[in-house]
């Protein structure tokens, strides 16, 4: 990954990316070509060396039956905006800047491990509903559901493992610009109603010596 000095991303900023609800992108090579499947996942440190991501495919889903070749890679995305140069101090004082992209990014590199068992099929289930299901004043459990249902349920998916061997992250949120200028950024990307964006802006800002 192309990777700029001032957007390298904090240890911090990967646990974030790493820790928070969301998906990512499981991209495989294998014999039949380069496959990808967007998948919800939850973050283990504790396992490995460096951790591991793990999640489920379905069963009828080619991807996990596929032997990938060498290293699989799931790429986590953050929150991504638009970024318009009316936003900057520095239109007005020079009116030398452009527009930009801004977003967050984590390439975790691994080997791939399947699992093809309904009882760790369920505790990652368990795992991943309790990790998207916490910021609910009533989380649905998947106790909720009858005993009967969710056994058919499992039966078909199959597990996924990602074992991380090596991580690349990028920040790209503005911290190449002046104070003002992110100033200007954060209150642009909040009137727009992008507060998740504005609150990584406001997270990655420089400390200024």
């Amino acid at each position: 990954m192309y990777t700029p000095a001032h957007f390298a991303a904090s240890p911090d900023s990967i646990s974030h990316l790493l820790t928070r609800p969301a998906a990512a992108n499981l991209v495989t090579k294998t014999s039949q070509g380069l496959l990808a499947t967007l998948l919800p996942f939850a973050y283990d440190p504790s396992i490995g060396e460096h951790g591991a991501l793990l999640a489920h495919v379905a069963r009828n889903n080619t991807q996990w039956s596929e032997p990938a070749i060498g290293e699989s890679l799931m790429i986590v995305q953050g929150a991504d905006a638009y970024i318009s140069p009316s936003w900057y101090a520095s239109k007005a004082e020079h009116g030398r800047v452009v527009p930009t992209w801004n977003y967050s990014t984590v390439h975790v590199y691994g080997r791939l491990v399947i699992h093809d068992d309904p009882a760790w099929v369920a505790g990652q289930v368990r795992r991943l509903t309790g990790v998207h299901e916490a910021g609910f004043d009533h989380p649905w459990s998947v106790d909720d559901a009858p005993e009967r249902y969710i056994s058919g349920q499992l039966r078909g998916i199959v597990g996924i493992e990602l074992l991380i061997t090596r991580i690349e992250a990028k920040t790209k949120l503005s911290q190449n610009r002046p104070d003002a200028d992110i100033d200007g950024v954060v209150a642009g990307l909040s009137a727009r109603g992008e507060s998740d964006s504005a609150a990584d802006v406001e997270r990655a800002r420089p400390e200024r010596s």
